[in-house]
């Protein structure tokens, strides 16, 4: 297997007195779908914010590319080719799709008119369009506010704009939990693709067989420490909810 993308050694992260991870560890490799896992109160989207720049942990090694990395905001991970789907979202609902596609990376008009920060709309719809198109989100229009859609439809925006701009990595924190059966067998054939690509995803999923028909790789959190690493192809649903609950221990589970 070639070197890690993106390397977690022991993090910790403490809101006051809460210990939401303590010493969690996790690994992901170029062209790579692995799966993190894990109850409600397990880590995941903790790890997942300190692993984007949203939050910084307490304590811990990241390593990306086999350096040393320290992410002060989310605009540091996205400078390096990493990109998120937060399970909020994270788009603005006042903004049609397009202006949420290119939401901080906007195409200003040519010539004087860029120089007065005068934006491209036609270019970005046009763009937008075509990754829409692309990444099989389905809009009945890309010309009315995001809170004017369904939640499926924001959800496949949101999936979109992050797969459009990521270069090395990206996240997926429950990128179907609001779609339906069509929208979700898309979202994970896009999975497949940009994996395919040469782009690490890692999928956050409570829903086991999706897990199990996408990852490459699981790894599962359980009380904020990574407790079982699995190959997808060689495990079950029932070995991974054993991880996840306690009942396999992290020795049977190697």
């Amino acid at each position: 297997m070639s070197e890690p993308l993106l390397e977690a050694r022991d993090l910790t992260k403490n809101y006051g007195t809460v210990e939401a991870l303590r010493g969690a560890s996790f690994t992901a490799y170029p062209g790579e779908v692995v799966s993190l896992i894990g109850d409600n109160g397990a880590g995941k989207s903790t790890l997942v914010k300190c692993l984007s720049g949203v939050e910084q942990p307490t304590s811990g090694t990241l390593l990306f590319d086999g350096k040393p990395l320290h992410l002060s905001s989310p605009n540091d991970a996205r400078d390096r080719g990493i990109e998120t789907v937060f399970q909020d979202l994270a788009v603005a609902p006042d903004l049609d799709p397009a202006a949420n596609m290119f939401l901080g990376r906007e195409i200003l008009k040519p010539g004087v008119l860029g120089w007065l920060g005068v934006l491209d709309k036609k270019a970005m719809r046009r763009q937008a369009a075509e990754h829409f198109t692309r990444f099989g989100a389905s809009l009945q229009s890309i010309d009315v506010p995001i809170a004017a859609l369904s939640g499926g439809q924001r959800q496949s925006v949101a999936v979109a704009r992050s797969v459009a701009w990521a270069s090395k990595l990206v996240f997926m924190d429950e990128p179907t939990a609001a779609l339906g059966v069509v929208q979700r067998e898309r979202v994970l054939e896009v999975i497949k693709r940009v994996r395919d690509e040469g782009i690490a995803v890692v999928l956050i999923s409570h829903n086991m067989p999706e897990v199990l028909s996408v990852s490459d790789r699981v790894e599962v959190l359980r009380l904020g420490r990574r407790v079982a690493r699995f190959k997808a192809a060689d495990t079950t649903v029932e070995e991974l909810v054993g991880a996840m609950t306690g009942a396999l221990s992290q020795e049977d589970a190697a």
